[in-house]
């Protein structure tokens, strides 16, 4: 059985709303709704866990009941951190669990089928798996010194999710002691000293943080 925890802990600063961000309507729906629709769409049989601050679940709830959302699902409490948040999700799995756990950003809604396939298909066999997208944009380093230099930008990727697992994996690597560097669930992982291998994304997999990421997803939409 498969699993798939999506973090949704926004606030909206960023996008200058009120509204949390993953709850703002994208055309016609919440951007919260897209996210899990995309993967019921991959597996109808996939398990998700949807970890949210306690202080929105009611607002979700009276979302799910005015969009008449049924899509199966449950909640687990957000954390003060994302690893706590993960971890609060890993919680909900059982200890004995076997299969692939996938950790997904809630505010990304355009992580195409194929991507996830790919993702949950080959941590199969390599246990971590990354979906990653090329850099288009010519790169800099910033130096202490306060200057600059071009890197090769074909050396760095842009990290998307879903990240995924198997499942005794995540839940070993989440039993270690929160570190700062722990800014994604490979970042942890790889400090339990498990190797994370990288495939292919989709440019589309845009993470929904900004007023201009909104004006794009409405486009993808």
């Amino acid at each position: 059985m498969d699993y798939l925890i999506i973090v949704a802990g926004g606030q909206g600063l960023r996008m200058g709303s009120c509204i949390p961000k993953q709850f703002l309507p994208l055309n016609g729906l919440p951007v919260l709704m897209r996210t899990i629709k995309r993967f019921r769409e991959y597996d109808s049989n996939l398990k998700m866990i949807l970890v949210l601050p306690k202080n929105q679940q009611e607002y979700w709830a009276d979302l799910c009941k005015n969009y008449h959302f049924t899509t199966a699902h449950v909640v687990a409490d957000g954390g003060e951190t994302r690893f706590q948040s993960v971890k609060n999700g890993l919680s909900l799995v059982p200890d004995d669990a076997d299969g692939v756990i996938g950790v997904h950003d809630g505010v990304r809604p355009f992580a195409s089928i194929e991507v996830i396939r790919r993702c949950f298909d080959m941590a199969k066999e390599a246990k971590a798996v990354v979906p990653v997208a090329p850099i288009v944009e010519t790169v800099r380093l910033l130096e202490p010194e306060g200057g600059s230099h071009t890197v090769p930008r074909d050396d760095y990727r842009l990290v998307q999710t879903p990240q995924t697992f198997d499942i005794a994996l995540l839940k070993a690597a989440y039993a270690q002691e929160y570190q700062p560097a722990f800014t994604d669930d490979a970042s942890v992982v790889e400090a339990y000293g498990q190797q994370v291998t990288l495939v292919e994304g989709n440019r589309e997999n845009i993470k929904i943080t900004t007023p201009y990421d909104l004006k794009i997803a409405r486009v993808l939409v």
